[in-house]
């Protein structure tokens, strides 16, 4: 089997989950890095430079959501949360935080292993859209794609990784309606549907950030039952 070379930081406690976990990964010629608290996650984060975090929340020194928030203010690395805190609630505020995705124990190796090839192409792909670098303007909203800058009323926004490829996803197609699997698909990298729970949390905290009234949205509108609609135009 060719050697992947991709270097994955797992953080969690319980003994069986991570021997399984780690042998399954390794034979799937993964790197495997695991801590079993949150600060000698933490640590290794900063040392080891993993390329993808799969992560706990229920840690014995610290709450998952702690790591997430911790990374998030320094790092775009993709975080896999694998948690048995299965509520919607839990994987909201995950994902909300910053999250990647979101996996509830039990699970099959078989979907994780999916889910972090998901992560992967996360890692080695760029914007959605196969398109050059452009600057694209929406009235006060401007989007700059070689500069990874997104601007309102000539102020920079801070988008999270997820956010940003959402949004110039959108941007690239405006006035078009863009299904949910459409979205998941360029933006989460699933070629089959996925969870939309994903997609609502990352619209709802974009348009925190790029609308004037996220209540009533200027740029990205809803398009019941089917996706959403960047009304750009």
């Amino acid at each position: 089997m060719e050697q992947t070379g991709t270097r994955l930081l797992l953080i969690e406690d319980d003994r069986k989950i991570t021997n399984f976990m780690t042998m399954a990964l390794r034979a799937q010629n993964y790197q495997v890095t695991v801590c079993t608290t949150g600060k000698q996650g933490i640590l290794a984060f900063c040392t080891q430079h993993p390329d993808v975090v799969i992560l706990d929340l229920g840690l014995p020194d610290m709450d998952g959501n702690e790591i997430i928030r911790q990374i998030r203010g320094v790092s775009d690395i993709p975080i896999l949360v694998v948690s048995a805190r299965g509520g919607e609630a839990d994987k909201i505020e995950a994902l909300d935080l910053g999250a990647n995705d979101y996996v509830t124990k039990p699970f099959s190796m078989g979907e994780l292993l999916a889910r972090i090839r998901v992560m992967e192409r996360l890692v080695h792909h760029g914007a959605p859209g196969g398109q050059e670098n452009e600057v694209l303007r929406f009235d006060t909203l401007t989007v700059d794609t070689e500069r990874h800058l997104v601007l309102r009323d000539g102020r920079q926004i801070h988008l999270t990784p997820l956010e940003y490829r959402l949004l110039v996803l959108l941007a690239r197609h405006p006035g078009k309606v863009l299904t949910h699997d459409f979205i998941m698909k360029e933006v989460w990298g699933y070629e089959s549907p996925g969870d939309a729970t994903s997609v609502r949390v990352c619209m709802a905290s974009l348009r925190r950030k790029i609308e004037p009234d996220p209540q009533n949205p200027r740029f990205i509108r809803t398009e019941i039952g089917v996706g959403y609609r960047f009304a750009g135009l």
